[in-house]
């Protein structure tokens, strides 16, 4: 006879009372990411006693006495099947996997598109040792980078691993900084960008600095700088929220070369790049955006680890064609305080 699955409880104290379900049972089943406790209470999965009127959901408040029982039900079969897409394997052990992302490759499984995407590549790389949590499309995934940005990732490929590297990106302790392109020059040199990024209401594809966004901060410093019409910049991620980068350097006055999204530039910006790096930053397929370094605690050893992948070679190559237009008689503008 089978063992019956295991039946989760939490009662809620005088302590804890009045917050969010979904965050009191995170903190009460810590073996379940947020997302997952969010999931089974979106399925029916979590009842309470005494029991309410109203179903729950997410957001209801907790009261003191109340009991919450759930039984979770086993990780489902991923339905994404394996697919013998090549990976570029930067570190590999029992628990997780850091992989260098190419542009133009789907993190993960979505309407339109099943087939072809990380997951395929790592069921196919890992079998079934992929985090259950991460849901049915998403085993193991804990972050992402969008389809046309390249650069790494880590990838949990147990729940312990998931739990662990969860939590680091949560209290955003994870070191993310990334290489980017972008038109013109950021004055001042360095410094830090904060608006709250959220759906923009008149276009809902894109995200936007707006009030009732997720509180975002980007620090930024330009490595090099091409003339008066582009410049080679570093990002360094405070918080991680979609398309934060290219946001945040848009509505900065510096959106990122070749973004189809958020790049849209004016005749007089592409008036200040000469050739031939006018046209290979006009022509760039993808936003000129790699994901380079990486660094976080081991979720089971606690080692500190770091992993850095240069850029890859489209960008190495529009870095060059933007050097090669840098016109020896002009210099570049100096930095503002």
């Amino acid at each position: 006879m089978d063992d019956a699955p295991p039946l989760l409880t939490a009662v809620v104290s005088d302590t804890t009372a009045g917050g969010r379900l979904d965050r009191f049972l995170a903190d009460a089943w810590p073996d379940l990411s947020r997302a997952r406790v969010i999931s089974l209470i979106q399925a029916g999965a979590v009842q309470v006693d005494p029991p309410q009127a109203k179903p729950l959901i997410p957001a209801s408040k907790v009261r003191a006495g109340e009991v919450y029982i759930a039984v979770p039900p086993p990780p489902l079969e991923a339905e994404p099947q394996p697919e013998a897409i090549p990976l570029t394997v930067i570190y590999e052990d029992a628990d997780l996997i850091v992989i260098d992302k190419p542009a133009g490759l789907t993190v993960h499984p979505a309407p339109g598109n099943y087939t072809g995407t990380l997951v395929n590549a790592l069921l196919h790389h890992c079998g079934d040792s992929l985090s259950g949590i991460g849901g049915v499309r998403r085993p193991g995934i804990v972050h992402r980078i969008d389809k046309d940005t390249s650069g790494l990732l880590v990838v949990a490929k147990n729940d312990h691993a998931h739990n662990g590297l969860a939590v680091q990106f949560a209290q955003h302790t994870v070191r993310r900084i990334y290489t980017a392109y972008v038109w013109g020059t950021p004055a001042p040199r360095a410094g830090r960008i904060e608006g709250a990024i959220g759906r923009d209401p008149k276009n809902r594809k894109r995200m936007a600095i707006t009030p009732g966004g997720k509180a975002a901060v980007t620090h930024y410093k330009v490595a090099r700088v091409f003339g008066f019409g582009a410049s080679e910049i570093t990002c360094q991620l405070e918080t991680g929220r979609t398309h934060q980068i290219r946001v945040h350097m848009t509505e900065s006055g510096w959106p990122l070369i070749g973004d189809p999204l958020y790049g849209r530039i004016s005749r007089n910006r592409k008036a200040q790049l000469p050739e031939p790096g006018l046209s290979a930053a006009l022509n760039f397929g993808r936003q000129a955006l790699h994901a380079g370094v990486i660094g976080f605690a081991h979720p089971r050893s606690n080692a500190y680890l770091e992993f850095e992948q240069p850029p890859s070679a489209d960008l190495s190559a529009l870095a060059a064609e933007l050097a090669a237009s840098t016109d020896a008689g002009l210099k570049p503008p100096r930095d503002q305080d």
